[in-house]
């Protein structure tokens, strides 16, 4: 089950090149996975109240091609692994059916002492 999202890339976003900068794909990987987990009924900070936590534990990352300024992007995002505690979510970032980014990331929850605990029970149906 795939969720996407639209990116318009402001110059904020660029180097002085106009070229996107490499580290603002992960505040879009980011906005992605919460607005997945939000159409699919999970508010993080409604978890996060009753003690769960979720990190980004590990991240893997291909640039494929560059995107600019003035693009608009879709971030792709779905669930392909989920564990005891983990997930891994594969997210690809788009311009005009091309890809450009493609990302797998690993996210873990653990409780408020930051020691791994078992995931909820709705995080189960989420791919």
């Amino acid at each position: 089950m795939t969720h996407t999202i639209k990116i318009k890339i402001y110059y904020e976003d660029t180097d002085a090149g106009g070229v996107v900068y490499y580290a603002n794909y992960l505040r879009y990987l980011e906005r992605a996975r919460t607005e997945f987990l939000l159409d699919r009924g999970i508010d993080i900070l409604e978890y996060q109240e009753q003690g769960y936590f979720f990190v980004v534990v590990h991240v893997d990352i291909s640039y494929k091609r560059p995107a600019r300024l003035g693009d608009n992007l879709e971030v792709k995002t779905e669930v392909t692994e989920i564990k005891n505690a983990t997930i891994i979510v594969k997210n690809q970032v788009l311009k005009d059916d091309t890809l450009l980014v493609e990302a797998y990331v690993t996210i873990a929850c653990i409780d408020k002492e930051g020691k791994p605990q078992r995931l909820p029970d709705s995080f189960k149906g989420l791919h």
